[in-house]
């Protein structure tokens, strides 16, 4: 096994095969197996020790995710299927990629919009600061007073949450 795909196996990329497949068992043990070159389900069956059935439901699940791809042989003498397994590693990349990128894009989005002073009347309307200045800081709804708002340990949540997601990417 290289060094770049042991560095496949990071939290992310386990995270999301247990979410795929739904077996946080074996799931990596089968993606272990295709990487060692085990191409078939029956050799990773018989390598891992584990069902046949088990071990296609994880294949097709991965299949499913774009994760694996697979070429159907017959054998002549047994009129048989053969299915030999491979791994899409630009696909498990990608997707990997995908998966953490939009939510950490809308945690920066939500600090950019939350780094604004932001007040609000009792009745909980709230506008930020351009918006209040317009009212002369009373609620064009309620007719109260609009009080400023300390949003400051939002935004300190926001910032550690932009650090763990790139920690944990970075794993």
């Amino acid at each position: 096994m290289s060094k770049k795909e042991v560095e496949i196996f990071n939290e992310s990329f386990k995270d999301l095969i247990y979410e795929i497949t739904e077996d946080n068992k074996n799931s990596i043990s089968i993606i272990e197996c295709l990487l060692k070159g085990k191409i078939t389900d029956e050799e990773i069956s018989e390598d891992i020790e584990l069902r046949l059935n088990v071990v296609r439901r994880i294949l097709y699940n991965l299949y499913d995710a774009g994760l694996v791809n697979y070429k159907r042989s017959k054998d002549p003498e047994t009129q048989w299927y053969t299915y030999n397994w491979k791994l899409e590693k630009e696909n498990i990349v990608k997707t990997v990629m995908d998966k953490y990128e939009s939510p950490f894009e809308e945690i920066k989005g939500s600090l950019v919009y939350e780094d604004n002073m932001f007040f609000a009347c009792v009745n909980g309307h709230i506008f930020n600061f351009e918006e209040a200045s317009k009212y002369n800081f009373i609620c064009p709804d309620c007719n109260k007073p609009l009080n400023y708002q300390d949003n400051s340990f939002l935004i300190a949540e926001l910032k550690k949450e932009i650090m763990d997601s790139n920690e944990k990417f970075k794993e």
